[in-house]
């Protein structure tokens, strides 16, 4: 199917949002945050840097190639993102001493002005209208910048506030979990809530990816990051496995006779 094709048709090239994707979701940060410690303390960082932004380089090839979407190709871009995202985050705190303070508020920023320039070009931020290229750059720049940030906030809840894996992984899953209260109860706006709970993922998982992998001196239960890569990467495996299956998170297209998300995209305020 071309992109003009599925521009038409409305349907959208990521994943439907169901409690699966975000499980999948939280296990993709935890395993890129343990995927990019393993590596980095195994491997020479610089080599293991450069190796990580190819390999998302390719998985974002191949996601972009895809004329629609596929489940193994999209949450593999995802995967890739959270790899380089924490390494992309590290390298600005371990080689360059940029705080988290500072590295936070920077990558804020970074994401505030994605999504300034997609608002401004598409008239939306919806994840259901991913269905052109341009759209679908914002959607991916948008969502590397909320990578590099959710690292660096959650190594500074971590680390700088002293707040311990345990502690920051709790912390952040109440934050995650109040955009959703806030949406049903409050009408908070759809967006909005689909996006903070987005960022709040990365942080979650990485904080109970490290409460998990450290040792127990650093504060945590002293698994190892190469076991925790491998068991949350075949649970992975496993529940992607099964969407593809079941084609449980496919966006179905508009009904005939009625407008698509292309069509009405210039009156969409709101989720």
């Amino acid at each position: 199917m071309t992109s003009e094709a599925r521009a038409v048709q409305g349907l959208s090239k990521v994943a439907k949002v169901t409690v699966l994707f975000w499980v999948i979701k939280i296990l993709s940060t935890a395993t890129g945050e343990a995927t990019s410690d393993y590596l980095v303390h195994k491997f020479n960082p610089y080599a293991v840097v450069f190796g990580g932004f190819f390999a998302f380089l390719g998985a974002m090839a191949i996601q972009f190639r895809a004329s629609s979407y596929v489940p193994w190709v999209y949450w593999l871009a995802v995967l890739m993102v959270a790899v380089f995202g924490t390494m992309a985050a590290d390298v600005v705190h371990i080689e360059f001493g940029v705080p988290y303070i500072v590295s936070t508020f920077v990558f804020a920023v970074v994401l505030a002005g994605v999504f300034g320039a997609w608002h401004r070009s598409e008239r939306t931020l919806s994840i259901h209208s991913i269905c052109t290229p341009r759209r679908e750059l914002f959607y991916w720049a948008a969502v590397l910048a909320t990578f590099a940030m959710g690292t660096a906030a959650g190594d500074l809840a971590a680390y700088t506030a002293r707040l311990g894996f345990l502690s920051a992984g709790v912390f952040f899953a109440v934050m995650f979990a109040l955009p959703g209260i806030a949406y049903r109860f409050l009408n908070l706006n759809a967006i909005f809530a689909f996006w903070f709970a987005y960022v709040m993922t990365r942080p979650l998982g990485a904080s109970f990816a490290d409460w998990m992998g450290k040792s127990r001196h650093a504060g945590g239960l002293g698994w190892g990051d190469g076991l925790v890569v491998f068991v949350l990467g075949a649970l992975i495996v496993v529940l992607v496995g099964y969407l593809s299956v079941t084609g449980a998170d496919r966006e179905t297209a508009p009904a005939k006779g009625t407008r698509g998300v292309v069509e009405t995209v210039g009156e969409e305020t709101s989720g």
